[in-house]
């Protein structure tokens, strides 16, 4: 079977598919898991357009320059552009499908979310992901019914159809029935994040198994700025994973604090008078990690809610009350919370251009397994807009194309599931060098111990030099920005505020960097 391949049936690769789908241009979904378990459904907090309902004099441009600023403008700023421009339109689409956003006087309530000083998060109560993927679900559905679009859930990706260094389609293994199927056509990646390599320490679902981007290094692919690893501030552990706890909590006034000389020392609010608990996520958890370790602090970092209206958590926080509640056992509007910080986002991932074009002819990503629009931190609510965006990006980037595909030669990964021992041994390297705070010896030895390990070939493998390009990556910016921060390289320096790009040739692992691109001239006076 023809026609675009998505792989991945989260927000970008339903978005994906809709735009396809609305022009009439025919698309083949793939996807391990049905779109209803799809890391998109855990959003939280809400999506990020500047649509000014607020009365706050809110703009495309100041959406613009927060999220060059809270990803320490490392952002590609002509994507960034698009993103933030195109956000209010996004946001009217997605009430036009259905979404229950929170409304007023017929407009969508916007709150407060970290880095931004205006209130530009629409939400819907704190279940906005799973209303937000049910909307585009049903959409996408209706072009199902008509042929246009057609599912394949429970299919696992196994490789590439190669032509002249080409990508003209890709290949997938029922995962039931085992059968192997090739379909032929742009293949557009929207496989999520690569959680899988941090079982247990992160806030996403470890379905997302980071196997599809560990396959696409191997097979030559450019990924950018894997050091670039976002921490949330505010998570709780549950069996198996980090449970987030919303930054919305914040933005409706959550406050933090840690115990200091027998009374409550509210950190942020000291440190950061201007924006307090609702400083950008990579700040904030770094204070957390630094006011713990303090001599004069003593237990947990916790989380005030207590202060929160009646309103707040029958309208706006209803799902996190429940989730705590039934995780912790209190009740967090009567009880403070303890809460550590836990991996919530990948910024780096597969390079891709400001349409989404990877450095393979015919292949593009989108979402969080795409290295776009965030930079070295990501704001919250911008992880959605950016899934969604993106995913029409790349669309109608295809849409736009006259060339055509066929041809070509499988190239697929050895299939022999990844051993669970070296998942786990990979996880405990990785953690031990790549956490909030990083250093060249604890970096070294975690190359070391990497390198010690052994596998056999495919995914085994694949992931190991996946592994090792991320530690490279943090090794060769000697410098903090973001969500990268070196204890030995204290500061950011202008001369590394570049794209660092990973490859692997002929089985060795490269790095380089690359300029990022000029705001073009039409930008010019807009922000």
């Amino acid at each position: 079977m023809d026609g675009v391949i998505i792989i991945g049936a989260g927000l970008s690769g339903l978005s994906a598919a809709l735009t396809l789908a609305e022009h009439g241009k025919r698309c083949i979904l793939v996807s391990a898991q049905p779109s209803e378990r799809a890391q998109s459904v855990l959003a939280e907090g809400g999506i990020n357009a500047a649509a000014d309902t607020m009365g706050e004099g809110d703009s495309t441009a100041l959406h613009y320059e927060d999220t060059m600023k809270g990803g320490v403008y490392l952002a590609d700023p002509n994507a960034v552009e698009g993103l933030t421009e195109n956000a209010p339109m996004i946001l009217k689409k997605l009430t036009e499908l259905g979404v229950p956003f929170n409304i007023s006087g017929g407009r969508p309530v916007l709150r407060n979310f970290g880095g931004q000083k205006k209130k530009r998060t629409a939400y819907a109560k704190s279940s906005t992901g799973k209303m937000i993927m049910s909307a585009l679900t049903d959409a996408v559905r209706r072009y199902e019914a008509k042929g246009i679009v057609t599912r394949y859930p429970h299919h696992i990706f196994m490789g590439l159809i190669m032509s002249r260094k080409k990508c003209t389609g890709a290949v997938f293994r029922d995962s039931y029935s085992g059968k192997q199927l090739m379909f032929h056509g742009r293949v557009i990646v929207c496989c999520g994040g690569m959680n899988g390599f941090f079982p247990e320490k992160t806030t996403g679902t470890t379905a997302n198994t980071g196997d599809v981007q560990a396959q696409l290094f191997a097979l030559g692919t450019e990924f950018a700025n894997l050091e670039m690893i976002q921490y949330h501030p505010t998570t709780i552990g549950i069996s198996g994973k980090r449970c987030l706890v919303t930054e919305a909590a914040r933005g409706e006034g959550g406050r933090l604090y840690i115990m200091r000389g027998g009374e409550r020392w509210y950190f942020m609010e000291e440190k950061y008078p201007e924006l307090k608990n609702l400083m950008p996520r990579d700040v904030v958890a770094r204070e957390m990690f630094s006011v713990r370790r303090s001599a004069d602090t003593e237990g947990e970092v916790m989380l005030d809610m207590t202060g929160l209206s009646a309103e707040v958590w029958q309208k706006r926080l209803p799902d996190l009350r429940c989730e705590i509640k039934e995780q912790l056992g209190i009740d967090p509007a009567d009880v403070p919370v303890p809460v550590r910080e836990g991996i919530h986002y990948f910024m780096g991932g597969i390079y891709v251009d400001e349409h989404h074009r990877t450095s393979v002819v015919g292949l593009y990503a989108a979402g969080e397994c795409a290295c776009q629009y965030h930079g070295a931190n990501r704001l919250g609510g911008n992880s959605m807009l950016g899934a969604i965006y993106g995913g029409r990006t790349a669309a109608e980037d295809i849409l736009g194309s006259k060339d055509t595909v066929q041809g070509g030669e499988p190239v697929i990964t050895e299939q022999t599931a990844a051993s669970v021992k070296l998942v786990r041994e990979i996880s405990d390297i990785l953690s031990s060098a790549l956490g909030i705070v990083r250093s060249e010896d604890e970096i070294s030895a975690a190359l070391v111990r990497l390198d010690g390990l052994r596998c056999g070939g495919g995914l085994d493998k694949a992931r190991l030099s996946l592994a090792r390009a991320m530690l490279m990556s943090a090794l060769e910016r000697r410098e903090s920005r973001g969500a990268h921060f070196r204890e030995d390289y204290s500061k950011p320096d202008e001369a590394m505020r570049r794209t660092l790009i990973a490859r692997c040739k002929d089985g060795v692992t490269e790095l380089y960097f690359r300029e990022l691109p000029e705001r073009r001239a039409q930008h010019e006076g807009k922000a």
